[in-house]
């Protein structure tokens, strides 16, 4: 009898046990803060559960977060149909910039036989005609390309023009190469060139100038070691367009007659000249011509005394500017 009770109140013990039926959250309310833990059997003792998991082997820890998983992509090889791409970022380091070294010299495809220039557009600045190599620490002249106007190659260490800098450059109209270490010219430099009207050579070392075209507007060569004896005899004379003539600064002797009728500006301040002539601006055969266009006469700063001179000024609009004893 005793039997048949105990397996009833197991069986009852059952029915209690197992969950409702009915699927309703709502009806299924638990409070958590009602729970008692002991009411449904015995309390878990973490201690002896680290200790069992000690046994067995596992590593227990309470109160931490288990690492991260290492994502791991797939090589194309393992996972064809989803290929992936394995991207190595490197960090960024700063290199430093390489110019390209550039031979000028010698007959090559862009040598100073072509007068191609191209090597000379990378290194300088090439702008429709005119071609602009200002301070770059250039010791020579680069070629120029065939259509180049204008030249400019102020401010670097060039110390010497040769004849084949500017070969085969019928249109150049100017160059410029002031402020640089120039102390020799090829005599046949300038020569040759049918259109070059402007010259700047201020601030060199020039001791001599060659033989320059009939068609100079404009020529600058102050402050350098020019001489008298450096410079052609009547070399000014053909050039009947000479407006600007600016030779101070330099070591001359006399002025460089005869000077053409186009002439307006004549800068010879801070040289060795010591006389003048009747002629040297005027015409002493002939009392009434006039020099209209020379406007502009410095002679300061020279050993001659411009009051000693007076016929030699009777044509000119103005009296030259110079020291007066």
């Amino acid at each position: 009898m005793a039997v048949y009770v105990v397996l009833a109140v197991a069986l009852l013990g059952s029915c209690w046990a197992a969950p409702p039926t009915d699927s309703d959250l709502v009806n299924y309310d638990v409070d958590a803060d009602t729970w008692d833990l002991n009411t449904y059997g015995e309390t878990y003792d973490y201690d002896d559960l680290e200790e069992d998991a000690d046994n067995a082997g596992i590593s227990f820890e309470v109160g931490t977060m288990a690492s991260p998983v290492a994502i791991t992509h797939p090589h194309p090889a393992d996972n064809p149909e989803n290929k992936t791409e394995e991207i190595t970022l490197l960090p960024q380091t700063s290199t430093p910039t390489i110019h390209p070294a550039l031979d000028f010299q010698g007959p090559g495809l862009f040598g100073p036989d072509t007068g191609l220039g191209m090597p000379t557009c990378l290194l300088c600045v090439c702008l429709g005609g005119s071609v602009y190599c200002d301070d770059a620490d250039l010791i020579r002249i680069p070629p120029p390309p065939k259509d180049t106007t204008h030249f400019y190659a102020r401010f670097n260490k060039i110390t010497a023009v040769k004849a084949k800098d500017f070969l085969n450059l019928k249109l150049l109209k100017r160059i410029d190469l002031t402020g640089n270490q120039i102390s020799e010219l090829d005599e046949d430099t300038f020569r040759t060139l049918p259109q070059l009207q402007e010259l700047f050579l201020a601030d060199n070392r020039i001791p001599s100038l060659p033989e320059l075209p009939a068609t100079m507007r404009h020529i600058d060569i102050r402050n350098n070691h020019l001489t008298s004896a450096g410079m052609h005899r009547e070399g000014f004379k053909e050039m009947k367009d000479l407006q600007f003539l600016y030779l101070s600064d330099n070591r001359l002797d006399y002025i460089p007659v005869p000077l053409p009728e186009s002439l307006r500006v004549l800068h010879l301040q801070n040289n060795n000249i010591q006389s003048l002539n009747e002629d040297t601006f005027c015409n002493s055969h002939d009392r009434s011509y006039i020099r209209k266009a020379l406007e502009d006469i410095r002679l300061d700063g020279n050993p001659v005394d411009v009051n000693q001179y007076a016929q030699a000024y009777v044509c000119l609009p103005r009296v030259p500017v110079g020291n007066s004893h």
